[in-house]
């Protein structure tokens, strides 16, 4: 086996201000980068050496460049978006695939992770009706309301609605205290938790005060039909046949319309999945895409592909 070629690399350091931010309390953001791509880094008059494998020191060079263009649009960085980074170049080869769009009043920067979620995010920006299909982690809510967000800061849209069934995961909640956003709330809290990572409490506050965001159970879409909006049903495989067309048919005029869900897991005691059903009426229909991301396509912690993979050996995943 030949051995790794050498490579010795310096790129600048865009922001003098920011260095701090960019090497991290005591290097700590360095110190992550070095250990993930095996290279050793200094930092010289305003710039930054990497030495080390060909392959480390690109990968490392395309981190520390994304860092400094994240640090263009906010004063700091998290340990998260540090290892995200990494990661991002671990499984591609570069920091994310094709071009990042910025979300509504955000610093935050969404890049696509790798071709499955590119080929989403373009379906998404280019078809009336998506469907996004996967395990856990792929990012097919996040992406979707990443995408619906971008497109109203760009003022192709008006509003964003996402909606979820209502429906327990296995477990009988009761009779929950409050009033109705109360009751509903613990049901469209993943849905809350995607718009907190991209934008400030404060700008969700009043995009949700405003009703330019709006989020609700499922059954509370009937009778409406939404134009100028971006309309997302998470968790789609909750839904029923019938409800899933009382869904579909609320799309309006100059709308889009995005579906996601794992078409192998189901909370549904015993009636058909409305996604299932769905995807089989519509996939191939003008202006449908259907876009199905697998276990590579994760992108939570690393060890969520591992337990997804080690349930499917077993047979069919039980919901989660």
């Amino acid at each position: 086996m030949r051995p790794a070629t050498k490579l010795d690399l310096t790129i600048p350091i865009d922001d003098m201000s920011r260095r701090g931010a960019l090497f991290g309390p005591a290097d700590r953001n360095l110190r992550f980068v070095r250990a993930a791509f095996d290279v050793r880094i200094s930092a010289r008059e305003g710039s930054i050496h990497i030495t080390g494998p060909d392959d480390g020191v690109q990968k490392a060079a395309s981190v520390l460049e994304r860092l400094q263009q994240a640090l263009k649009r906010h004063p700091d960085l998290t340990d998260e978006q540090v290892q995200d980074t990494i990661e991002h170049a671990c499984q591609n080869g570069r920091a994310g695939t094709g071009p990042g769009f910025d979300v509504f009043g955000s610093h935050v920067s969404i890049v696509p992770r790798g071709e499955g979620q590119r080929r989403y995010v373009d379906s998404i920006l280019h078809s009336d009706l998506t469907f996004g299909l996967g395990p856990a982690g792929t990012g097919k809510t996040y992406l979707a309301v990443a995408v619906s967000l971008a497109l109203l800061r760009q003022h192709k849209i008006k509003r964003i609605v996402l909606a979820r069934p209502a429906v327990e995961a296995g477990e009988k909640l009761g009779y929950l205290p409050g009033d109705l956003q109360a009751k509903v709330n613990p049901y469209l809290r993943p849905l809350f938790d995607a718009m907190h990572d991209m934008m400030s409490f404060d700008q969700t506050r009043r995009l949700l005060q405003n009703d330019i965001i709006e989020v609700i159970p499922l059954a509370f879409m009937r009778g409406r039909t939404l134009n100028n909006a971006a309309i997302i049903m998470d968790e789609a495989q909750n839904s029923t046949a019938s409800q899933m067309l009382m869904f579909l048919t609320r799309l309006g005029h100059h709308s889009k319309m995005v579906v996601t869900g794992d078409e192998s897991q189901s909370d549904l005691d015993s009636k058909d999945s409305g996604l299932v059903d769905a995807v089989r009426r519509l996939e191939g229909v003008p202006g449908v895409s259907v876009v199905r991301l697998s276990k590579s396509d994760i992108v939570r912690h690393p060890l969520v592909q591992h337990v997804v993979e080690a349930y499917d050996k077993n047979g069919k995943r039980p919901p989660c």
